[in-house]
């Protein structure tokens, strides 16, 4: 676009929404000026990409997922829309910084971690890729949750995004459609033919919103539509009239409950309820919309499979089985065989974890009283699918539980998925071989065909190209602009391996990085920390498998070495944390109470606080790791081998350099094959040699040291600002909770304390650990979303 049309653009909407100059106007009212220009920009393009979808009679895929971790989006949108210096040059010459401006924007609080994160990097790729793709999810009001550390413990609060997030919704209040939940069915015969109605349900409705989805250089623009719920009779006049004013809106609040926060906790009945609610009004309204534009277009269904891909995005969506089965069978008119067929070849489903607890659950009760169709369709899928597996296997009552949808009182989501869906992916290759020769192993020898591998990707334009400049600079210089298309360009960067010149560079763009994480630590935090230590950072999701337990139990550690040994040689280290726990779970708060204390205690000793800094930065969330990322030296990738499905955080702080100290777990296994041994720091065991210890028998005593008793003893004594952690100890140490120890840290703490040594060896030698991050950032293309996106296309959606 012409500089001048734009500038003419961002006039008229300040004009016509504020009634003022953009000179004239406040940076808030700027921001809700560029935001709908841009917004306007992409539905204008957005409807001619539909007329071509629509002409061409294109497959669409329709991907289904409770997260979607989209971030902020005025720069992406700006940048793959090719305006980014022209918007910034026009702003100062009015006075304003984009820079602010962007910093007013609220991340959209759509999604928790990895798995909403890794669905918006793969609605970027597919948008770029001119592939038709729509995202579906829920317009939580709250998001996750706003962190907040009071005390040392994690509070959490309202992250009221929308109040300046809404400005990229579009609201579509008349294609809003209706929800069904409770009541009972009633079934019977009609000349031969079986007919079922649901009665006495409550209805919810649920309004779609429109977030448009840019790509870089492509013509497509894609949607994510979020619905959220209320009553589509909101207001009870009777009861307003006879003063009861509070009941005159609380059936409208309840069903807005919905559609207010992502995963509630649920260690209670109400918030398994709400759960599953959420889960059914996604997937429901979804595939009502879904099946209203194909009819509208086609006047078939015959061609579902050919014209139409529903991805199940982890098992949350997983009810699009028995709902894509309700709306065919009982609002179609199909038959069972035919519906089945047809829901058979438009489903496909990536797991994202081999955690028992994330392979959702449903008690039966709960279940049935919620959605008591879609509970006497899985009772006939599940019917059926014994019917043919006892063709198979016999009459083994174990074989046949394990794989049953329903058995035991709970309805399994991920059975539900593998009993229909035709592509069924994991998304690293060792997490895959474990689906075929683990949890999922039955469905695999049933059907071999099914089953694939999808390493998950990145959107590297993002977490390179935007997040850092200074370092995609040097890179167009050196290899010229060829990976801005194609990450697999980045391999150029070999080329300059061992070049001083380019080293030097390199560390000059770190330094600056690191810098500015520095200053934005010291305003929020109130801790100095020192660029020229080594930063080792370890961001994501606070869970057990991921071991920020193993962490923190080193640098108390490395703090006794230092208190013992005050004039040997050290390296300076810098530790940095980062992540949110889930409301409800309480060794994961307890976790990060503990690195808070361990970071006040380092942080406050004259001995150590010039040689180790240990920060626990709150509120972690997409526009904070674009922060983080481009300042890491060490990449902590450090899960148990087995339980780290993949991991995608591991990819973008390697395109940015950062060196990985990890396991052979995830999609550390594939950046091994990428880089090799002389370029990252392995430590731990295998998964083979995690399971063989298990069946051993692991005692985790036998693993126990001097060194490590000593550091374990520091948190039963009090010593940390008068803070005990008796429980952690006592889940590493004993079987009173379960299995001692389940996550193996005790197991592999001497060699994670050997890996680190070697970090530090190697940190020191400059050349050397310059030349391992340039690997780094050269084999690193493989891991773009780009890459997984076209296999998804090519292999499970045949597009």
């Amino acid at each position: 676009m012409r500089k001048e049309k734009l500038i003419e653009l961002y006039r008229d909407t300040c004009s016509r929404m504020f009634g003022c100059t953009v000179e004239d106007a406040s940076e808030k009212q700027l921001y809700k000026a560029v935001c709908t220009t841009v917004r306007e920009l992409l539905s204008e393009k957005r409807r001619d990409w539909q007329k071509t979808v629509r002409e061409k009679q294109k497959k669409q895929v329709y991907y289904m997922s409770m997260e979607f971790l989209v971030g902020t989006s005025l720069r992406n949108n700006l940048y793959n829309l090719g305006i980014l210096d022209q918007t910034d040059a026009f702003l100062k010459s009015c006075g304003f910084s984009l820079e602010k401006l962007c910093a007013m924007e609220p991340d959209a609080g759509l999604g928790n971690g990895g798995l909403g994160r890794l669905a918006s990097c793969y609605m970027d790729a597919a948008t770029g890729l001119n592939l038709p793709v729509t995202g579906f999810s829920i317009r939580y009001e709250f998001g996750i949750f706003r962190q907040k550390i009071v005390d040392g413990w994690q509070m959490e609060f309202p992250d009221n995004w929308l109040e300046m997030g809404d400005v990229w919704l579009r609201p579509r209040e008349d294609d809003a459609v209706e929800v069904h939940f409770g009541g009972k069915t009633r079934e019977w015969m009609d000349n031969g033919q079986f007919k079922v109605s649901h009665i006495d349900y409550q209805s919810v409705t649920a309004v779609p919103h429109d977030m448009y989805i840019s790509g870089y250089g492509g013509k497509a623009v894609n949607r994510l539509v979020l619905w959220s719920a209320r009553m589509p009779q909101s207001f009870d006049m009777a009861a307003f009239s006879r003063g009861d004013y509070i009941r005159a809106l609380e059936k409208n609040t309840m069903a807005e409950t919905i559609s207010k926060v992502l995963y509630p906790a649920d260690d209670h009945e109400s918030g398994k309820r709400l759960r599953l609610r959420q889960q059914y009004l996604l997937v429901s309204a979804s595939l009502q919309s879904i099946l209203n534009a194909h009819y509208k277009q086609y006047q078939t269904f015959s061609n579902l499979p050919q014209k139409v891909a529903i991805h199940i995005n982890d098992t949350h969506p997983a009810l699009c089985v028995p709902e894509l089965m309700r709306l065919l069978v009982d609002q179609y008119g199909y038959g069972w065989d035919d519906a089945w067929a047809l829901t058979q070849k438009t489903l496909s489903y990536t797991n994202h974890t081999v955690m028992s607890e994330a392979l959702e659950r449903w008690n039966v009760d709960l279940f049935r009283s919620e959605l008591p169709r879609i509970f006497s369709i899985a009772e006939e899928i599940n019917r059926r699918l014994m019917q043919d597996l006892m063709t198979v296997y016999g009459n083994d009552r174990a074989k046949l539980d394990y794989m049953a949808v329903i058995a035991n009182g709970e309805i399994r989501m991920a059975n539900l998925c593998l009993a229909c869906c035709h592509k069924i992916n994991g998304v690293s290759g060792l997490h895959t071989e474990i689906l075929k020769t683990g949890i999922f192993r039955d469905y695999y020898e049933l059907d071999h065909d099914r089953f694939l591998n999808v390493t998950n990707g990145i959107a590297y334009r993002r977490w390179l190209c935007q997040s850092n400049p200074k370092l995609t600079k040097l890179l167009k210089e050196l290899i010229g602009t060829g990976f801005l298309k194609d990450a697999a360009e980045l391999e150029k960067l070999l080329a300059f391996k061992g070049d001083a010149q380019v080293q030097q560079q390199l560390r000059e763009i770190k330094r600056d990085n690191k810098i500015r994480l520095a200053k934005y630590i010291a305003e929020e935090n109130g801790i100095l920390v020192e660029p020229d230590s080594l930063f080792d950072v370890q961001i994501k999701r606070l869970h057990e498998y991921k071991r920020q337990l193993l962490n923190v139990l080193h640098i108390l550690h490395l703090y006794l070495q230092i208190k013992d040994h005050p004039n040997a040689p050290f390296t300076p280290r810098t530790f940095l944390f980062a992540a949110k726990a889930s409301a409800g779970y309480v060794r994961a708060k307890q976790i990060i109470s503990l690195i808070v204390a361990v970071s006040d205690l380092v942080n406050a000793d004259p001995a150590t606080r010039d040689k180790l800094k240990v920060v626990f930065i709150e509120d972690y969330k997409v526009s904070l790791a674009e922060i983080i990322i481009p300042a890491a030296d060490i990449s902590e990738q450090i899960s148990v081998a087995g339980k780290e499905a993949s991991g995608t955080g591991n990819m973008k702080l390697m395109i940015n350099g950062a060196v990985t100290l990890g396991t052979l777990d995830g999609a550390n296994v594939e950046i091994h094959d990428q880089v090799g041994d002389e370029n990252m720091f392995l430590f731990g065991m295998t998964a083979d040699e995690v399971e063989a210890l298990w069946r051993r028998g692991y005692a985790p005593r036998e693993f126990l040291t001097p060194d490590l008793e000593r550091v374990l003893s520091m948190l039963t004594s009090g010593v940390l600002g008068g803070k005990r952690f008796d429980d952690i100890v006592a889940s590493l140490l004993y079987d009173r909770f379960g299995a001692a120890d389940c996550y193996m840290t005790i197991a592999d703490f001497n060699d994670y304390a050997r890996a680190q040594r070697d970090v530090s060896a190697a940190f020191l030698d400059k050349a050397r650990f310059t030349d391992m991050s340039l690997v780094n950032i050269a084999k690193a293309g493989i891991f773009s979303s780009d890459r997984a996106v076209k296999e998804y296309a090519k292999n499970i959606w045949y597009l």
